[in-house]
């Protein structure tokens, strides 16, 4: 979960020592990494990453999110995206993010606008929504819940939906055809949930016209893998 934030306050820089503590606005800043994962099928393996850094206060934070897939065989990206966001609370458990995306593996590069919410529902199911804006627009939905086994050993269940509003053949998309990515991982934290090594499967399939491209490039509509990696933070 995407929770993680680490804080220097006044005490810790001296050129903040002058300032009243009332005044002194303490700096959240971290890196969390949900993935980084080597996923195995008969076909293509692949190795993938999802990683934020984040650094800001209360109100207002600035976050660099980073995912990607790289087909070891093929030895090229599969997919490839990095967003700069500005993040603030509208509510006690839910930020509005806003910023852009860039998307760089597949055909030409594509530049996004990105607006949506991100926070946590009831039961903790930790929840990402977001509308991205540009010639070829779309929107992700996200949903990620961590359940305690033990004190150490934690079930991770996730499912995305990506679903893109027009046709862009160069990068593999058909309109309103989705590509759901569903998962369960299984993780031991080794040093107070800074350090989780896992396994697990991840499966993705990909709908109507999105589904036709990929068979056209020589792609099957759905892969299963089996998953190692770890989840670290700091």
């Amino acid at each position: 979960m995407r929770t993680f934030w680490k804080r220097l306050t006044g005490a810790l820089v001296p050129a903040v020592l002058a300032v009243p503590a009332a005044e002194a606005e303490p700096l959240i800043w971290g890196i969390q990494v949900e993935q980084a994962e080597y996923r195995v099928d008969e076909g293509s393996d692949v190795a993938a990453w999802d990683f934020d850094v984040l650094a800001g206060s209360d109100e207002l934070k600035v976050v660099w999110r980073s995912e990607g897939e790289y087909a070891t065989g093929e030895e090229a990206f599969e997919t490839l995206e990095n967003q700069l966001r500005l993040q603030t609370p509208v509510t006690d458990f839910f930020d509005a993010v806003a910023g852009v995306r860039l998307d760089t593996p597949k055909g030409p590069n594509r530049l996004h606008g990105v607006i949506g919410l991100h926070g946590l529902t009831r039961q903790w199911f930790e929840v990402d929504a977001d509308l991205f804006v540009s010639d070829h627009p779309s929107f992700r939905f996200e949903v990620e819940y961590e359940g305690l086994i033990t004190n150490r050993i934690v079930f991770v269940p996730s499912i995305e939906i990506d679903l893109p509003f027009t046709d862009d053949a160069a990068a593999g998309q058909g309109a309103f055809g989705p590509t759901l990515e569903v998962g369960g991982r299984i993780s031991y934290d080794l040093v107070d949930r800074l350090v989780s090594p896992y396994v697990g499967v991840h499966y993705e399939r990909k709908f109507g016209e999105t589904a036709d491209l990929a068979r056209a490039d020589g792609e099957e509509a759905g892969t299963v893998f089996f998953v190692i990696g770890t989840r670290f933070m700091f």
